[in-house]
C-alpha cells in the first residue's frame, strides 16, 4: 500500500485537563464510522478513560498501548474491537504512567508509537484518532511524531488560551525537528454554554486569535455528553439526537471537507 494511502492519524491533545478531549476522541471516532469510516483509536492515557468510555473492561485489557510502547506486543495483538461498528481501538491502563521511566535511556524512546504505527495493520483504516493524555510528557511526544495532523479541544470558559501558546510551539519544534509533515488540524471549542455570555466572548477571542484554525462547529456543554461514559458508550449511541451527539456528527463532516482540502491543494 502507497503512503498516500495511508490513514490520517491525528493527536487529539491539550496539556490542559478537563477540556472535553476524550469525549472527542470517542464521539469524533463514532461519528466517523457512523459515515462508513473505518477509525482505530489508541488511548495513550493512564486514566483510560478512552477505553472504559467504549466498554473495554479493565479485566479484558491484558495487552495495552503501554505493551505496545515498551515493545512486548504488536498491534496486532493488543487490538480491541469496540461497540462501534467499523472502530478498533488499543486500550489503555494505568501502567502507561511508568513508560517514561521504562523507555529511559533508549535513543527512540520518542518513536515508540510511530514505529508501531508503521506497521501494515492499521492500512486498512481510514483515521488513527489518538487520545493523549493531559500534560506534554513522552507520550504526547510519542503521539505527535506519529500524527499528521492535531486537534486541539479548547473548552470555551475563563483562562482558555493559557498554555495554549506553549502546545503550539511544541508542535513548531516536532514539526522542525522530528515530523516534518505535523500540522495543526484544528481547534475544536468545547463546552459552549449559550446561556452564558462569557462561552461566546472566550468563542469570539479565539476565533479572532486563530482565525480559519478554529473549526466552525462548536461543541455544547450537554449532559447527555457527561452521562454517556457512565455507560460505557459514546454518546452518539447513548442518544444520537441531543445536541452534543448532533455537534459532533457535524464535527466529522468538517473534519472530512478539511482532509479533501489537503488533497485538492
Amino acid at each position: 500500500m502507497s503512503k498516500s494511502s495511508r490513514p490520517k492519524i491525528f493527536a487529539i491533545t491539550n496539556q490542559k485537563g478537563g477540556v472535553g478531549k476524550t469525549t472527542t476522541t470517542i464521539n469524533l471516532g463514532t461519528a466517523l464510522a457512523a459515515i462508513g469510516r473505518k477509525v482505530l483509536l489508541v488511548d495513550l492515557d493512564p486514566q483510560g478513560n478512552a477505553s472504559t468510555g467504549l466498554g473495554i473492561s479493565r479485566s479484558d485489557r491484558e495487552l495495552s498501548s503501554y505493551d505496545l510502547l515498551t515493545g512486548a506486543a504488536t498491534i496486532s495483538q493488543v487490538l480491541k474491537e469496540t461497540i462501534v461498528p467499523g472502530m478498533h481501538i488499543i486500550p489503555a491502563t494505568v501502567d502507561l504512567s511508568s513508560v517514561d521511566v521504562e523507555l529511559y535511556g533508549q535513543n527512540d524512546r520518542n518513536r515508540r508509537l510511530e514505529t508501531a504505527l508503521e506497521s501494515t495493520a492499521i492500512d486498512s483504516y481510514d483515521y488513527v484518532l489518538i487520545d493523549c493524555p493531559p500534560s506534554l510528557n513522552l507520550l504526547t511526544i510519542n503521539a505527535l511524531i506519529a500524527a499528521t495532523g492535531v486537534l486541539v479541544p479548547l473548552q470555551c470558559e475563563f483562562f482558555a488560551l493559557e498554555g495554549l501558546s506553549q502546545l503550539l510551539q511544541t508542535i513548531r519544534e516536532v514539526r522542525e525537528s522530528a515530523n516534518a509533515q505535523l500540522r495543526l488540524q484544528g481547534i475544536v471549542l468545547t463546552m459552549y454554554d449559550a446561556r452564558n455570555n462569557l462561552s461566546g466572548q472566550v468563542a469570539q477571542d479565539v476565533r479572532d486569535n486563530l482565525g480559519d484554525l478554529v473549526f466552525k462547529t462548536i461543541i455544547p456543554r450537554n449532559v447527555r455528553l457527561s452521562e454517556a461514559p457512565s455507560h460505557a458508550i459514546p454518546a452518539l449511541i447513548y442518544d444520537h439526537r441531543s445536541s452534543g451527539s448532533i455537534a459532533y456528527q457535524k464535527l466529522a463532516a468538517e473534519v472530512l471537507r478539511r482532509a479533501k482540502d489537503e488533497v485538492a491543494a
